[in-house]
């Protein structure tokens, strides 16, 4: 399935990669196909990266969850870091059971409100834990709806883990500098001045991309926003605007 959505995305951008790219979809039961299918639509199609959404599903009736912090996905993340293009982590809807046990009672916490923040960050963190960026040095995650919040926390995050290196925690880095080394965020859906700016202060202009969520959001309404924001000169909103997408992306331009 994957492999034909990317065939298809493909034939419909391949005359306009002036104007469209394309970040491949993964099939990640599978971890070396995986990075096989992300090597083939890089090298063959010209595509920026891939997009995860979330943990993969698997087992006979769909419960067993996969994430990608575990050894077994260490091919992907050697494939990203060799091709040199960055994984898109999204977040996704959660299985029925986490439904039953979690958000019965508060189900409009579903989705956008609070639940897709509280998986993707914890999946991110667990990248953060076990290592990942550790031993992928080079590699680079972005991170949509403003960081998921992890940017607002890390600090205490770090703080309590400091006494978790003595327990065998395979981490050697910090979360906050695992931010401002592997990880960007973008604006999708986060149009609120005064978390972007303090996202801004905490990681540096540099690790923001300007995205709008679309169509969750309307392009109107993040341009409004985003020519409007208290950007503190010229360069910041080049870099935030489109230089930094150019650079992390390496879009030819």
């Amino acid at each position: 399935m994957a492999t034909i959505a990317n065939d298809y995305l493909y034939e419909n951008i391949k005359n306009n990669t002036e104007r469209f790219g394309g970040f491949a979809a993964l099939s990640m039961h599978d971890p070396a196909q995986a990075a096989a299918e992300l090597n083939r639509t890089v090298t063959k199609y010209g595509f920026v990266g891939a997009l995860l959404n979330d943990y993969q599903q698997s087992g006979a009736d769909n419960s067993t969850l996969l994430f990608y912090d575990q050894p077994e996905y260490d091919v992907l993340w050697q494939m990203a870091t060799d091709l040199d293009v960055p994984i898109y982590m999204h977040p996704r809807l959660p299985i029925t059971q986490e439904i039953d046990l979690l958000w019965e009672g508060r189900k409009w916490l579903l989705t956008a409100p609070w639940q897709f923040a509280n998986d993707l960050s914890s999946h991110v963190l667990g990248l953060a834990v076990n290592g990942v960026f550790d031993r992928f040095p080079s590699l680079r995650v972005i991170v949509g709806h403003n960081g998921e919040r992890i940017p607002s926390d890390f600090w205490r995050a770090d703080h309590m883990l400091e006494r978790q290196k003595l327990l065998d925690m395979p981490m050697n880095g910090t979360v906050g500098g695992y931010l401002k080394k592997n990880i960007w965020i973008t604006t999708s859906g986060e149009f609120y001045n005064d978390l972007v700016r303090y996202h801004i202060g905490q990681l540096g202009a540099d690790r923001v991309l300007f995205s709008v969520d679309y169509p969750y959001e309307t392009i109107e309404q993040a341009s409004s926003w985003f020519s409007k924001f208290p950007f503190e000169d010229e360069n910041e909103r080049y870099m935030i605007s489109r230089g930094n997408a150019i650079n992390v992306l390496k879009l030819q331009l």
